[in-house]
């Protein structure tokens, strides 16, 4: 199984960016999965809903079923965050781990970047950065491809991942 992180500041696409790629690189044949970080305040539960009612109620965990679907919703109860070391192991196995956001974490990263946003690139002060999907005209030594260059996203995804089975290396320190 292997990793990479789309990073970048709140608007700049990485959501849209990946909403794209996912298809193509499942139509290149491979078993995509994401990991979504998420403000701390987030709920995919429906208010007033058996799983939501549970939750409320103080399970730490309730997971919900169906012919469809399955998910596990875990409540920390004021224990820690996990890290993305300690997410990854809990995904079923696929070919390659796409992570939106954690972009202060020490995984190797594709840096998603927009003029528009008017925010500062993360790059070079992340070192795990390893390319640039961009719009702009960028000076870099890393490979830049233009946001809207899927094909060129998707090379770049899969050159760049890295497997997870050791979490301990040094691209992945302090995951």
């Amino acid at each position: 199984m292997k990793l990479i992180g789309l990073a970048g500041w709140s608007g700049a696409g990485k959501t849209t960016l990946l909403s794209r790629l996912v298809p193509l690189l499942i139509a290149e044949g491979l078993r995509v999965s994401v990991i979504k970080h998420a403000h701390h305040n987030f709920d995919v539960d429906v208010p007033g809903k058996d799983s939501w009612v549970h939750r409320k109620a103080g399970a730490t965990e309730v997971l919900v079923t169906s012919s469809n679907r399955w998910a596990l919703m875990h409540e920390l109860r004021g224990d820690r965050e996990p890290t993305l070391r300690d997410l990854v192991p809990k995904m079923s196995p696929v070919d390659l781990v796409i992570v939106e956001g954690f972009k202060r974490d020490s995984h190797r990263k594709i840096e998603v970047h927009r003029v528009a946003n008017a925010k500062p690139l993360l790059y070079p002060e992340d070192s795990q950065i390893v390319g640039i999907a961009t719009d702009a005209a960028i000076e870099t030594h890393l490979p830049l491809v233009h946001l809207d260059d899927m094909p060129a996203i998707a090379a770049l995804v899969k050159a760049s991942a890295v497997d997870v089975a050791d979490l301990s290396a040094p691209h992945m320190a302090g995951v």
